[in-house]
């Protein structure tokens, strides 16, 4: 007799499970761990404080609305808060816009370097997922256009975009929205909006206030240094915050993660320190490297990708083991691709300098 087990929905037996940065080494030695993306300058004191206020009230259910945390995003940004949907990490949004907007016989679009999570969310609904190529490891809108079909029915699009670093101006934004039709909804993921310092990008709060498919999303995992509490937030056409606000779990913030999340946002100074460490750090990693003769693809992030030749004992694998013997983690990126390089988050000052080191010596043997 056949045994009979319970099926997983198509798509869902296609999915590689999402692996993070590594943060621990064999050897038990604590690593200076830049694989994560995660800001050197830690949380905001004024947001530790708020966290700790509020596990003293552990007993209660969190306000199911997470009321104070989007009152403070509205204040600080000046948005329309009815239009602010918070959730689990900008993780868990995604998840919900393809819950709602995707299935079986559907198609989405991400670009070739995407975030892993576009892919996972749309294969988890039954639907097909479709990879734009870009062009010069950054989003190219014609090829994304060009692979557009009567199916389309979101773009996910990284912008900065992970882990390239790699953005596009708010011009080719709006000219990728133009050219999708109005039942495609178009998601902007700015997860490193805040580190962006050029006068050509803009996050997308504009475009989701003046048109009825566009949806932004944040997280406060990056530059607010909260990654452990997963808070993220979106800005939604009144429509899809409606739809959204149907489908998340009644509490799925908890109360000391909207208390901190709430605070962080209010400390602009804190978030003012973060900005200035990686315009400072930024450069000066990516012409270090770059003089011990390793490409950088230029970033506008909290991160640069670091490219090594297909030579043996120079690999990024070389590189990947030689940094860990060392104590030191980047990220491997051969899931999206790029298994000639590593990514490398920026750290302290101390950890800046410990990689450059390292990587000197690494060419020179």
């Amino acid at each position: 007799m056949t045994e009979r087990l319970p099926k997983p929905r198509p798509g869902i037996l296609d999915i590689e499970a999402y692996v993070p940065g590594e943060s621990r080494l064999p050897s038990g030695v604590t690593p200076a761990k830049l694989s994560s993306n995660e800001t050197p300058l830690g949380a905001s004191p004024k947001a530790i404080a708020a966290y700790t206020a509020a596990a003293t009230a552990l007993e209660r259910y969190p306000d199911g609305q997470a009321t104070a945390l989007r009152n403070a995003i509205a204040k600080r940004y000046g948005l329309d808060v009815t239009r602010i949907v918070c959730g689990a990490g900008s993780d868990e949004l995604l998840s919900l816009i393809a819950n709602a907007y995707l299935g079986p016989g559907d198609e989405a679009i991400y670009t070739e370097h995407g975030f892993l999570v576009y892919r996972i969310a749309i294969l988890a609904n039954g639907a097909t997922p479709v990879v734009a190529p870009e062009r010069d490891l950054a989003t190219d809108v014609d090829a994304i256009l060009a692979r557009v079909t009567d199916r389309t029915r979101v773009v996910f699009l990284a912008n900065p975009n992970n882990p390239t670093g790699t953005y596009i101006p708010i011009g080719e934004v709006r000219r990728l929205r133009a050219g999708l039709s109005e039942d495609i909804l178009l998601v902007l993921d700015g997860a490193y909006a805040e580190y962006v310092r050029r006068n050509d990008y803009e996050a997308g709060l504009e475009l989701v206030a003046t048109t009825n498919n566009t949806v932004m999303t944040r997280t406060f995992s990056k530059i607010h240094g909260l990654a452990a509490l997963r808070i993220g937030w979106a800005y939604c056409p009144e429509a899809v915050a409606d739809v959204l606000n149907r489908i998340r779990g009644p509490f799925n913030l908890s109360s000391p993660a909207i208390a901190a999340g709430a605070a962080a946002i209010e400390d602009g100074a804190h978030m003012e320190a973060a900005i200035r460490h990686n315009e400072t750090w930024l450069p000066w990693l990516e012409r270090e490297l770059t003089q011990l003769g390793l490409r950088v693809t230029p970033s506008v992030a909290n991160f640069l990708l670091i490219h090594f030749p297909r030579q043996a004992g120079r690999t990024a694998r070389d590189a990947d083991a030689y940094l860990k013997s060392k104590g030191i983690i980047l990220r491997a990126v051969a899931s999206y691709g790029l298994g000639d390089c590593l990514r490398m988050t920026i750290g302290t000052e101390e950890e800046n300098r410990r990689v450059v080191a390292a990587l000197a010596d690494f060419v020179e043997e």
